[in-house]
C-alpha cells in the first residue's frame, strides 16, 4: 500500500501527495554537475556557511560585552578591525567560489554567449545594489556598527533601500550566481581554444 502524505487543496487540488511516485531524474541530473567532494567547492560551501556565522556572533558578543571595543580602545577601531576580517573573509569565499566553479563538472546549456551575457547582466545589477548599498550606509552601517554603539541618526531609506529591504544581501546573491555562469562559460570556451590548438 502507498503512503501519502495529505496536500493542501489549495494548490490546484492536489489532494494526496505519494511521494514515492516523484521523478528524481531531474535532480539525479543537477547533482551529476556538482562534485561535491573538490576541494575548493568544500572550502567554498564551509567559507559560505562559517563567514555569517562568525560575524554575527561576534558582533552580538561585542554589543552584550564591549569587550572588542575595550580591548582596542574604540568602538569605530572595532567596528574597523571586524570589517577588515570580514573582507578578508569574503574575499577568501570568493577565490575559493570562484575556483569551485571552475572546477565543477560543465553544463551544455551554459555552453553559449548568451548564457555569460546573463551572468554579465547580473554582476552588473548585484554590483550596483551591493555598491550603492555601501555607499548609502558607509563603511560601519555596512559593517555591524550598530552592533558597536555606531548608530545613524535615522534609518537609511534612499538607493537602494527604497526597493529592496536588503539590497546588499540580494546583491551578493546575483553577483556569485552571475559569477558562477560568468567562469563556467569563460572556461568552456578556454577549454575549446586550447583542444583547437592542440588538434592543428
Amino acid at each position: 500500500m502507498s503512503k501519502s502524505v495529505a496536500g493542501p487543496d489549495c494548490c490546484g487540488g492536489l489532494g494526496n501527495i505519494d511521494f514515492r511516485q516523484a521523478d528524481l531524474c531531474v535532480m539525479t541530473r543537477l547533482l551529476g554537475y556538482v562534485d561535491p567532494w573538490e576541494p575548493c567547492f568544500v572550502a567554498a560551501v564551509l567559507a559560505i556557511v562559517f563567514n555569517p556565522l562568525f560575524w554575527n556572533v561576534v558582533a552580538r558578543w561585542e554589543q552584550r560585552t564591549r569587550k572588542l571595543s575595550g580591548a582596542l580602545g574604540s568602538p569605530y577601531v572595532a567596528c574597523y578591525v571586524l570589517g577588515g576580517v570580514i573582507l578578508v573573509l569574503n574575499a577568501l569565499r570568493s577565490i575559493w567560489f570562484t575556483q569551485a566553479m571552475r572546477n565543477q563538472p560543465r553544463m551544455d546549456s551554459l555552453d553559449t554567449p548568451m548564457a555569460y551575457q546573463a551572468g554579465l547582466v547580473l554582476l552588473g545589477a548585484g554590483s550596483i545594489l551591493v555598491l550603492s548599498s555601501f555607499s548609502a550606509l558607509g563603511f560601519t552601517g555596512t559593517f555591524l556598527g550598530d552592533y558597536f554603539g555606531i548608530l545613524k541618526e535615522a534609518r537609511v531609506t534612499k538607493f537602494p533601500f527604497n526597493i529592496l529591504d536588503n539590497p546588499m544581501y540580494w546583491g551578493s546573491t546575483a553577483n556569485y550566481l552571475g559569477w558562477a555562469v560568468m567562469p563556467f562559460t569563460a572556461e568552456i570556451y578556454r577549454q575549446k581554444a586550447s583542444q583547437s590548438r592542440k588538434s592543428h
